[in-house]
């Protein structure tokens, strides 16, 4: 006698041993013995074999059709055995009641199982729902292959065209288009981002890299909602004062202009005026909700992201042939340039010129002011200023720019939207020269004096504090170490940063003799803190890559096969001569900081930013070379 029966959700066979009334003692086709229960026995059978039941009844099970059966019962529960003679038209065997147990167990949308042995078929609305599901997952997966088909290909599936950012930066795994990308990924060897742009779902790497920081930081476009004008200020006194702005060539939001008078027999009155959009942004409305989302401007190569609606900044800008309302600062200057006394006021400044670095920079330099400043406007302002600049840097002991860095000025020539079509030149500003130090003291002078008034009124601010070596923000009125002064508050540019919006509001309140709008310990001071230097951070990190993807765009565009490069620090980091790009390159000899190497360019990919280079040789300086005779090799004297 042998038998049929489950275990482990399996249909097993054996022959019986022993037969009591609970269990069975058995052993299967592999000589296995094992004892079962009685009520897990779904067959008992003379024949055949039980290493040949189940593969008989698999193959007459084959053949049976799910349909045809479903048609054949009514709604009571049934014996797959009953059912068997009823479908055979005879007592059936028991190959053809296992053939029939296999077709019910293998149909769960047609027959629902009710006990051992025992089904029932489904309901007809069920089966047609879990019909429609199954034939949607068919229907999905022949998608599925089309899809992957398409893009290795090279072709972009129509799925895919409204969904390139989400499948590039935010897939959803659930998603057949992900599914189908991830295969195709798989197959070809390619990442997502390679694949798609040989797809053609977007148009270049920089848009690439531009659409990933847009979907993180600006997931509903950059242009901005429709928003009522501001008024200009009423009201206001209009300072007796020629002030003059000093900018690149691409600034459009000035923030900051000076003036110079003199005062007879005491030495200057220096005047830094900032520019007053807190006087047409009140806190709580609409433009400030606009400012407190984006917190700050963002820059990149070729563009930005400004912080304000364009009528905004035009409103507010200190822009020349204009009187602006601005919030000024009034140095008192000794002939010593030591500041006596200073002063702070909301007032309209007649705003007479915007100075370009491209234009002043080629006629004040330390080689021009050496050998004596030819004659052009403003000369003997910016001398001043510049002597005054000198003073207050000796004064508080530090550099206010690293001598000897450089600035780097991208240029791009063309449509953004073809950047593979765009030029880019770049070009290299050395750090520290006369009209930076001017801007940079005395922005400090502004910065760190209005902070000191506010802190020592008790109205709230946000200073930005150094304190070994580390960074960061603050309500607290702290050192700042790296710049020599008390107290930092960040307040010369509210058309490009909130936090100086933010101190600017608290600073004419004051000076208006008005309730700050936000108290010492407000959480709205310490959110739009936490939430600005997070997203201040990301904007800076976002515009480094972009300057690196023009860096790479460039050693492509000028066809550079080698470059050299200066070693700056350990592990062989080396910096690439005439861009700001950085390097480390493990293929060179252990090397110091300062010595210059060359590089062969082997590959380039604007899509990873990545770029390797292979160590050619150590450039060793003429002036310090040696010949030895002996093998002809140089030899550079330490």
């Amino acid at each position: 006698m042998h038998v049929l029966f489950e275990e482990d959700g399996a249909f097993r066979t054996a022959t019986v041993l022993t037969d009591n009334d609970s269990s069975l003692q058995v052993e299967t086709a592999s000589g296995k013995r094992s004892k079962i229960k009685s009520a897990n026995v779904l067959l008992r059978y003379g024949e055949p074999a039980p290493a040949a039941l189940l593969d008989q009844a698999e193959a007459l099970a084959s053949g049976i059709e799910h349909d045809f059966l479903w048609e054949c019962l009514d709604d009571s529960d049934f014996s797959f055995a009953d059912f068997a003679s009823e479908y055979f038209g005879h007592l059936a065997s028991a190959v053809e009641a296992t053939a029939l147990l296999l077709a019910l167990h293998a149909a769960p949308m047609y027959f629902h199982r009710k006990g051992k042995g025992r089904f029932r078929r489904a309901p007809a609305d069920i089966l047609q729902a879990a019909l429609t599901g199954l034939e949607k997952k068919r229907q999905l997966a022949l998608s599925i292959v089309r899809m992957v088909g398409e893009l290795k290909a090279g072709t972009l599936p129509p799925e895919f065209a409204p969904i390139v950012a989400q499948l590039l930066y935010k897939p959803d795994r659930n998603r057949s288009e992900t599914k189908a990308l991830e295969a195709a990924c798989s197959e070809t060897g390619l990442s997502a981002p390679q694949l798609l742009q040989k797809c053609g779902a977007f148009r270049s790497a920089h848009d690439y890299h531009l659409q990933r920081f847009l979907v993180d930081y600006f997931p509903h476009g950059t242009a901005f909602p429709v928003t009522a004008p501001p008024l200009p200020p009423a009201g206001l006194r209009r300072a007796d004062v020629r002030a003059f702005s000093i900018d690149d060539a691409t600034t459009t939001e000035i923030d900051d202009a000076f003036s110079v008078q003199a005062l007879p027999g005491l030495g200057w009155q220096i005047g830094i005026h900032i520019a007053a959009p807190s006087l047409g942004i009140a806190p709580g409305s609409p433009l400030d909700q606009i400012a407190r989302e984006r917190l700050s401007t963002v820059y990149l190569p070729g563009s930005k992201i400004t912080m304000l609606p364009d009528p905004v900044v035009d409103c507010f800008t200190l822009s020349s042939g204009r009187d602006c309302a601005a919030v000024s600062l009034y140095l008192t200057v000794t002939s010593d340039f030591e500041i006596t006394a200073h002063e702070s006021c909301v007032e309209i400044v007649p705003v007479v010129a915007n100075l370009r670095h491209h234009d002043i920079e080629p006629l004040f330099n330390e080689r021009t002011i050496a050998a004596g400043l030819p004659e052009f406007a403003f000369r003997d302002e910016l001398l001043t200023l510049w002597q005054l600049a000198n003073s207050c840097e000796g004064r508080r002991g530090k550099p206010s720019a690293m001598q000897g860095n450089h600035d780097f000025n991208f240029r791009v020539e063309g449509d953004l939207g073809d950047a593979e079509a765009c030029r880019v030149e770049i070009s290299a500003r050395r750090r520290g020269s006369p009209l930076d130090k001017l801007v940079a003291e005395l922005m400090i002078v502004a910065n760190s004096t209005w902070g000191g008034l506010l802190a020592s009124k008790g109205v709230a601010a946000i200073y930005r504090i150094q304190s070994g070596g580390k960074v960061r923000m603050s309500t607290s009125p702290q050192a700042h170490e790296g710049l020599g002064v008390k107290q930092y508050a960040w307040s010369s540019s509210p058309l490009r940063r909130y936090v100086d919006l933010i101190n600017q509001w608290q600073l004419v309140a004051f000076l208006k003799g008005e309730t700050p709008p936000f108290a010492a310990r407000s959480d709205a001071l310490f959110a739009a803190l936490r939430d600005f230097e997070l997203t201040y951070g990301a904007y800076a990190e976002f515009q480094r890559s972009m300057e690196r993807y023009w860096c790479l765009r460039w050693l492509r565009q000028e066809r550079a096969e080698t470059i050299k490069a200066t070693i700056i620090g350990r592990e062989n980091l080396a910096r690439l001569d005439g861009l700001p790009l950085l390097q480390r390159v493990p293929s060179a000899p252990e090397l110091k900081p300062g010595q210059e190497i060359r590089l062969r360019i082997e590959s380039i990919d604007d899509l990873t930013l990545e770029l390797a280079c292979r160590y050619l040789e150590t450039i060793v300086p003429e002036a310090v070379a040696l010949e030895d005779p002996s093998d002809g090799v140089l030899e550079a004297i330490d």
